[in-house]
């Protein structure tokens, strides 16, 4: 974790209620972080319902290849996180660190292994000793909390700056239903499963079909709509639980994620979902801005997330963000490159709502020093016009500083 606190941080933090039916407790293991917690541990009273989203990479970690294994069984009973080590191409030892964990939180909370899920951040090609963190799961279990949000997100933290955590409360028929969340990630995060980790929690009473169709179509225009530096990381991993105490008042149980019940709770997960996305991306490594990417007029929808993304993930944009230069000849550059459809002669650029080229050429009116203005905010908009048709996207990301480089270059160290 790098000494100063992103300046895109929040200025103040959700304050975060409890959700009936979830404990948390975290330990510090020194896995590789001195004094500091470590290790997570989610426990859920009764069987909760569970969906999740992983990394699309072909090297996936031991921990995604086992939560991937357990997730059919459609409820979970705990969740055990750790930080400073990925467990990811670990080969063998991966695996039976994965089953030694697994093991000691069935035991610890009285579950099976097919109730436990795994995640692992932090370094890729280390072997994870689990014995370190395996013989501290009995005590978390006993000592774990109802309210322990912030610090869980403090817990599952690498490079970040700051722990993420959102909340937001929604009716289902007429009974108010509680979401939680928490996130960690700063670098290696583009789309594909853009988050590192994430975990979120509602008290709602909704069947794991449906809350799987619900989270995997809230990540596209969130947490899939995000770049810090367009790595996909192999432990990318999205959880969704619900613990279902709603029901005690009287909430009717939803099996289908398009009853309409599910409404006003839809509209308060993507919104939470977006929430954790973009503080993820204002805490992005060495960011000092954020940059909010749109591609109107394109072919179609995703021709217009794939030109968003070749404009976000240029490091030559990114620099120019850094350096407060209204370059737009980057954006052109980026656009050209995309693979998708585009005529030269229809391009239109906007940096905020100053128009700086327009017809294939600068725009006539155009202005440096208007241009220079929007630069110099800490969110920077930047809208390109394609037209050729009615595709719309926005994806977020974040400048490309020197500092990202220098936390990359002794990451290990």
């Amino acid at each position: 974790m790098s000494g100063s606190v992103s300046p895109l941080a929040p200025k103040t933090f959700a304050e975060m209620p409890a959700v009936r039916g979830v404990r948390m407790a975290t330990a510090a293991a020194g896995i590789k972080y001195k004094n500091r917690t470590d290790v997570l541990m989610m426990i859920f009273d009764q069987p909760a319902a569970v969906a999740g989203v992983f990394t699309r990479s072909k090297c996936p970690s031991a921990p995604v290849d086992f939560c991937r294994k357990n997730l059919p069984g459609g409820f979970a009973r705990a969740v055990v996180v750790n930080s400073g080590n990925a467990n990811a191409f670990t080969g063998k030892k991966g695996k039976e660190a994965t089953e030694l964990t697994a093991k000691s939180a069935a035991a610890a909370t009285g579950c099976s292994e097919s109730e436990v899920f795994l995640a692992s951040t932090g370094v890729i090609g280390e072997p994870l000793d689990a014995s370190k963190f395996a013989g501290v799961l009995d005590e978390l279990a006993r000592s774990a909390r109802e309210d322990f949000w912030f610090e869980a997100a403090k817990a599952i933290m690498t490079t970040d700056t700051y722990p993420k955590v959102a909340t937001r409360s929604a009716e289902i028929n007429g009974v108010q239903v509680t979401i939680n969340g928490i996130a960690k990630g700063a670098g290696m995060i583009a789309p594909d499963m853009a988050t590192m980790l994430s975990f979120v929690v509602t008290d709602a009473d909704i069947a794991p079909a449906a809350l799987q169709a619900l989270l995997s179509a809230g990540v596209g225009p969130s947490f899939n709509s995000v770049t810090v530096d367009s790595d996909t990381s192999t432990s990318d991993t999205l959880m969704l639980f619900a613990t279902g105490a709603a029901a005690k008042d009287g909430q009717a149980r939803v099996e289908d994620a398009a009853d309409p019940r599910l409404q006003f709770f839809r509209v308060a997960l993507n919104d939470l979902l977006r929430d954790l996305a973009l503080q993820v991306v204002r805490d992005g490594e060495g960011a000092r801005k954020m940059v909010e990417v749109t591609v109107e007029g394109a072919e179609n929808d995703a021709a217009a997330k794939r030109i968003a993304l070749s404009i976000a993930n240029s490091p030559l944009v990114k620099t120019a963000v850094a350096g407060e230069d209204a370059n737009w000849g980057r954006v052109v550059m980026a656009v050209g490159k995309s693979g998708e459809m585009a005529e030269r002669d229809r391009l239109a650029i906007w940096f905020g709502d100053v128009r700086v080229a327009v017809g294939g050429e600068r725009d006539p009116a155009y202005s440096e020093a208007a241009a220079s203005a929007v630069m110099k905010g800490e969110t920077i908009p930047v809208r390109v016009e394609i037209g050729l048709g009615s595709g719309r996207a926005t994806v977020y990301t974040c400048d490309l500083t020197k500092e990202y480089v220098e936390i990359n270059g002794d990451y290990r160290s």
